[in-house]
């Protein structure tokens, strides 16, 4: 029998938990080990919870990001705007990659602005861990939601560039069509692919801090090689035909093209575009191509790019904020 000056061993369970291991009373509990990684679908079901918190957070990042600039939310329009007459005055005039292209002023801004919103997403997620440090340390949420987020403020600019890009459109005189409800599946698709592209780039840029450093000139080359200034059909029509379906399933060629005809299908009719010379020699503008199964390459990448970048993310969500 125990006396009042007997010690008492206040770490030993009691009553029904006698005799239980330290699993076992966890399990029974339902207590888990803090900062482990949550099951896929149990992470899933987190992310839907705090959908709120990413679209606030995604707002709130898009109002503060010009606050300090004087022409504030209006650089959302100037920066790709004036990218496209950088663009026009290098390509367009200087080295003519205007001639033979269908309403080349329509078509150059169209490409900038679709791109843009992938160079910019993909930029952006490469930062989403290591430049949000302390917001990771100090609340519980699902990581994930970072790159997400900013994901999301990048397809917000583009849709409120997107009234500039349609006025550009009208003045060229391109007139709304039916295929321009096309633009909607394709802005989704295109936000899947950029967000599991962030989402992998989060991980690696919440390892190697460098690699933000180096993501600008690898996006740049793979801005000059897409497309966005010229048309690439001409180039690659010597290609052996292996190499020219790789080419077409480039993803930034892909996305850039479903806009380009939704905004302008006529611009890929050869019986309005033959192409050719006119008596002077200059080259009349050639229909563009649209690739075959073009919406099955874009559905494509944008599953791939999302799910893959997702699991990629999640295996790692323990991880990120420590150290």
């Amino acid at each position: 029998m125990s006396t009042l000056s007997d010690p008492v061993n206040l770490s030993a369970p009691r009553g029904s938990d006698a005799g239980l291991t330290p699993k076992q009373l966890a399990d029974k509990y339902g207590l888990s080990v803090s900062g482990k990684r949550p099951s896929l679908p149990q992470y899933i079901r987190q992310l839907w919870a705090r959908r709120s918190f990413i679209g606030a957070f995604a707002t709130a990042r898009l109002v503060a990001q010009y606050t300090t600039a004087k022409l504030g939310q209006l650089w959302q329009v100037l920066t790709p705007l004036l990218n496209c007459a950088v663009f026009y005055l290098v390509f367009g005039v200087i080295m003519k990659s205007r001639d033979g292209v269908p309403v080349y002023i329509a078509w150059l801004c169209i490409g900038v602005f679709v791109f843009q919103f992938s160079q910019s997403a993909i930029q952006a997620g490469t930062r989403s861990v290591s430049d949000n440090l302390g917001l990771i340390r100090a609340l519980h949420f699902p990581r994930a939601s970072l790159p997400i987020a900013f994901t999301v403020i990048q397809l917000q600019q583009l849709l409120i560039s997107m009234v500039v890009l349609v006025a550009i459109v009208l003045a060229n005189d391109i007139m709304p069509a039916m295929t321009w409800f096309l633009i909607i599946p394709a802005l989704l698709l295109q936000s899947m692919f950029n967000t599991g592209l962030a989402m992998v780039m989060a991980r690696i840029g919440a390892k190697t801090s460098d690699i933000s450093q180096l993501m600008p000139f690898l996006l740049r080359t793979w801005m000059y090689v897409s497309g966005v200034m010229y048309s690439v059909s001409g180039y690659i029509q010597s290609w052996p035909t292996v190499w020219q379906t790789v080419y077409s399933w480039n993803p930034a060629t892909v996305y850039m093209d479903l806009m380009r005809y939704a905004f302008m299908p006529d611009s890929f009719d050869p019986h309005k575009y033959p192409g050719g010379y006119d008596a002077q020699g200059h080259a009349l503008p050639k229909a563009l191509i649209l690739p075959d199964h073009i919406w099955i390459m874009a559905g494509t990448w944008a599953l791939v790019a999302f799910v893959l970048g997702f699991v990629f993310f999640w295996k790692a969500e323990e991880e990120y904020g420590r150290g």
